[in-house]
């Protein structure tokens, strides 16, 4: 059994939540192609401890700032692709130090993989508009899959996965390139009752039932709202794990790269153990949340007498 299965087999998993906006918060702009993966850059001592944070906050699984960082990203504006692999090693050591240094003894560390739309820095991970041949989306995944994998993450998180094709691409890539690694893919969706792209969320997840390597499958980067009717579309679905870490319910600008506040305080305490109920297993933050809101997602779990790591 790997680390991985170990950890999901034990009970509920906190995951950690946004890292743009806590860069944003230490005055760090991240208002660029790169997204937050710029900060690689600019400040990776800030990236580390706000790894850190989550771990202090209750989170046993950190993901890698990879999310928007591909060779061809960091290509594309000038680096020598020599830096581009050595800034995708960086984030994963800066989560593993940021573990180090937290007052947990043990933790995962997931490897980001966001979509094509990711790269194209235009918010297209919120439509899903775009079209490549299953050839094409695994050439543009395959480096930076390879280079996570040397690294020596714990698990691919495959993460706001708004096509459905990209999805098929990357689990057949798995398959026949990489069959030891585990992953987990989360889809994003407007509603929770389909992706972005217009497939059904029930069709979607029920398609990689039988993709061995994804451990989890679930949604995230979607308002705190859809999580239970998506939910609805995936325990009937699957045998797997289930995991779901909403954003903080912020609606995403794509001309600014900035997120509109559109919500008042969320009530983790009432919502998670109604997603627990539910079918859920790991749970986190994605953008706009905060190691606060981390904490009280893991309090929500203590006080729901789950077990968790």
């Amino acid at each position: 059994m790997t680390k991985f299965e170990s950890y999901i087999e034990s009970g509920v998993i906190v995951l950690d939540g946004g890292m743009g906006s806590e860069l944003e918060k230490r005055q760090i702009d991240v208002n660029n192609s790169w997204w937050s993966a710029s900060a690689l850059i600019q400040s990776p001592e800030d990236i580390c401890d706000i790894h850190k944070n989550y771990f202090n906050a209750g989170a046993s699984l950190a993901i890698t700032d990879t999310y928007q960082a591909h060779i061809k990203s960091f290509t594309d504006q000038g680096l020598s692709e020599t830096k581009a692999y050595e800034l995708i090693d960086s984030a994963v050591n800066l989560a593993r130090h940021g573990l180090e240094k937290s007052n947990r003894r043990d933790g995962l560390i997931a490897g980001s993989v966001g979509p094509y739309g990711a790269y194209l820095a235009n918010g297209d991970e919120y439509t899903g508009n775009y079209h490549l041949s299953e050839s094409e989306f695994q050439a543009f995944h395959r480096p930076r899959i390879a280079r996570l994998i040397a690294d020596g993450v714990d698990v691919f998180a495959l993460e706001t996965m708004p096509n459905f094709e990209e999805t098929k691409a990357l689990g057949h890539l798995l398959q026949q390139e990489f069959p030891s690694v585990d992953a987990y893919l989360s889809f994003a969706t407007e509603n929770g009752d389909h992706l972005w792209d217009g497939t059904p969320l029930s069709e979607a997840v029920t398609y990689f039932e039988s993709i061995s390597q994804i451990k989890a499958i679930g949604v995230n980067c979607t308002s705190p709202q859809n999580i239970l009717p998506a939910l609805k579309n995936i325990t009937p679905n699957t045998s797997k794990k289930i995991i779901v870490y909403p954003n903080a319910g912020d609606d995403y600008d794509p001309e600014t790269k900035r997120w509109v506040s559109q919500h008042g305080p969320i009530k983790w305490d009432e919502l998670v153990p109604i997603w627990l109920a539910a079918g859920a297993s790991l749970i986190g933050g994605c953008c706009r949340t905060s190691p606060d809101d981390i904490n009280e997602i893991a309090l929500a779990i203590i006080n729901t007498k789950q077990s968790f790591v």
